[in-house]
């Protein structure tokens, strides 16, 4: 294999890395301080940003160790049978290039994935030999994100989470029986052991009361997995129902979704074209709606048609439109459960709302003040001075709330 210098190496790494959503890109303009014009270049090269569970938003490296890969995963841009430029990093070029970056305050951390090379416990062993090198030789205090390879011993998966802020391992599809047929190398049964053996150790290391000595912190960040959308068919109500038995069965952080893309050279098992992002962007829409506002996977369902959700409204919206029985809602009474449900009003709206009712009985216009738009809020809420009458059952509500689809240019070829 010919040798490639380590700027090189960053730059096909970290291009590789892109692809897990787990750790969303900024998008910031790139700024260039070549040529003696200004100090601070970052050219975008491996930097993203996160956030943290305090809401905190740190600037990562976000890099592959490599992306030279035995697997053939059919969906994947660095499987065995694709043609893309290979590199790897080794344990001491991560550390150095995490140092480096983060004492000209470039990062606050680092997320490092990779592919699997020779087997799982070997892979898995240099990335928790970088980590273990930071937080031991360097005393690193920054965060750190490991993709943890399923297939790695359970011993490589504690000491990771000993090293470790946040650990993931991507459950990659929605649909099992999908998986072994695009990822024949893949198995659902052991992405799950290894996310059943992270919960155990999360569970573990939460201190109880009567603990004079507290256990070592294991991932205090938790863990997180990844879902790609529209590669097998899966609708989008399938998807819900996995996200939630993910959430209750591993106590996940975060199920990010990643519509497909298709990749050079793509097998002929996979879509031709990807999906929407609007899809994938109802989808995150849905998963909020589950995590901070009590809805269950199959509510969210009642306002899809054929399992998949409405593109052109939002999905809160979609099922008070299917559920115009539930509304509406009177602001100075109604529980909280209940207000969380009204189109329009967000969790702080509703926590304002019950905070000043206490005191003053709302009108309108009150509740006006506290949300972005009192046009689609109204149809859905009565008030001292308001009721909605027949607007909340009229036969064009939908129209009137949707919004207006922009203008496109028409492409001429």
């Amino acid at each position: 294999m010919a040798q490639i210098d380590l700027r090189r190496k960053l730059a096909v790494l970290a291009d590789a890395a892109k692809y897990d959503a787990s750790c969303a890109s900024s998008g910031s303009t790139k700024r260039n301080s070549l040529g003696g014009k200004g100090v601070g270049s970052t050219e975008g090269m491996g930097i993203c940003h996160a956030y943290t569970p305090d809401g905190r938003c740190v600037s990562l490296l976000k890099i592959l160790l490599t992306n030279f890969c035995i697997y053939d995963c059919a969906y994947c841009i660095n499987r065995v049978s694709s043609n893309v430029e290979r590199a790897r990093f080794t344990v001491e070029e991560v550390v150095d290039l995490t140092l480096a970056f983060y004492r000209r305050n470039y990062i606050e951390g680092l997320f490092l994935s990779s592919g699997v090379i020779r087997n799982g416990d070997y892979t898995m062993e240099q990335l928790v030999e970088v980590a273990r090198r930071l937080r031991e030789d360097h005393d690193f205090r920054g965060y750190i994100h490991l993709k943890l390879i399923p297939e790695a011993d359970a011993r490589l998966v504690e000491l990771a989470g000993l090293y470790a802020d946040r650990l993931s391992a991507n459950i990659e599809l929605p649909r099992d029986e999908a998986l072994g047929r695009l990822a024949p190398e893949k198995d659902a049964r052991t992405i799950r052991k290894a996310m059943g053996q992270v919960r155990l150790k999360l569970e573990e290391a939460r201190p109880e009361r009567r603990d004079r000595k507290r256990p070592p912190a294991f991932a205090p960040a938790g863990q997180s997995t990844q879902l790609i959308v529209g590669a097998d068919g899966a609708p989008d109500t399938e998807i819900m129902a996995r996200s939630a038995s993910l959430y209750g069965g591993y106590g996940l952080r975060r199920v990010y979704y990643s519509a497909f893309s298709p990749i050079p050279d793509g097998s002929s098992l996979l879509p031709p074209t990807k999906p929407p992002l609007m899809r994938e962007h109802r989808l995150y829409q849905a998963d909020w709606l589950m995590r901070f506002y009590g809805f269950s996977a199959p509510e969210i369902g009642e306002g899809a048609d054929d399992g998949m959700l409405d593109l052109a409204v939002d999905p809160k919206l979609a099922w008070a439109l299917r559920r115009r029985e539930a509304f509406p809602v009177d602001v100075n009474k109604a529980a909280r459960e209940a207000l969380l449900r009204v189109p329009g009003l967000g969790v702080k709206a509703v926590d304002r709302i019950l905070s000043v009712r206490r005191y003053r009985t709302l009108r309108l216009q009150d509740v006006g003040r506290l949300t972005r738009s009192i046009e689609a809020v109204r149809p859905w809420i009565t008030a001292l001075d308001w009721t909605p009458g027949g607007l909340t059952d009229a036969a064009d509500l939908r129209a009137r709330l949707a919004p207006r689809a922009k203008v496109e240019q028409l492409s001429l070829f």
